[in-house]
């Protein structure tokens, strides 16, 4: 089943965007589950030996029906904020249990919150998705040491724009580039992804 699998990658606006992703709130764990959906656990299990604390703060960006979240605590992230453009994938993430706040926010608007030492934003940026834009959001949101873990599916590795954005941090010593591993991301549809790990100079 990939009835919106098939269109989660053409690029849209932000209110489309949104539109997308209420309506595939009520069937998106089915599908990406149906698909062997890795990324999350992968970027849970980088960021965490990049950590020394699990019990800090951390920011789940894009955090949609909490399937990144759940994979955050299974890995042993304890207190874990949630911000998503829709608010029926909000739902689904309410219902995790797992989350600490979750909020509703604007596409391009400010965090909620930004005393976070860590941010994840899984499966988020790409094309269908965020721009890249929003890595420097993030980027600029941490503190000194801060880590940011996000992944590129392949989609998203097509568009040279956006490990362009990766450089932009990494080529001036802004930031460190702690891990990257190309792999599984949705296997049933013959799809990986890249999961990166930022560390803020």
């Amino acid at each position: 089943m990939t009835r919106f699998l098939d269109k989660a990658y053409s690029a849209r606006d932000a209110a489309s965007t949104r539109r997308l992703y209420d309506d595939w709130a009520a069937s998106y764990e089915a599908e990406v589950g149906e698909n062997g959906y890795a990324t999350p656990a992968r970027c849970a299990a980088a960021l965490k030996a990049q950590v020394d604390d699990l019990t800090a703060p951390i920011l789940d960006f894009g955090c949609g029906t909490g399937l990144s979240g759940l994979a955050l605590k299974l890995a042993g992230f304890s207190t874990i904020d949630g911000v998503d453009l829709s608010p029926e994938m909000l739902d689904g993430a309410r219902s995790k249990q797992v989350y600490r706040n979750l909020d509703q926010i604007d596409a391009d608007a400010a965090l909620p919150r930004t005393s976070y030492t860590a941010i994840a934003a899984i499966g988020v940026i790409g094309a269908g998705a965020a721009p890249i834009s929003v890595l420097h959001t993030l980027m600029r949101a941490l503190p000194k040491g801060g880590k940011l873990v996000f992944s590129f599916n392949d989609h998203a590795l097509q568009d040279p724009l956006n490990e362009s954005g990766i450089a932009e941090w990494t080529d001036c010593g802004a930031a460190h580039l702690l891990f990257r591993e190309h792999g599984a991301h949705l296997p049933g549809i013959n799809l990986n992804s890249t999961v990166y790990v930022l560390e803020k100079a």
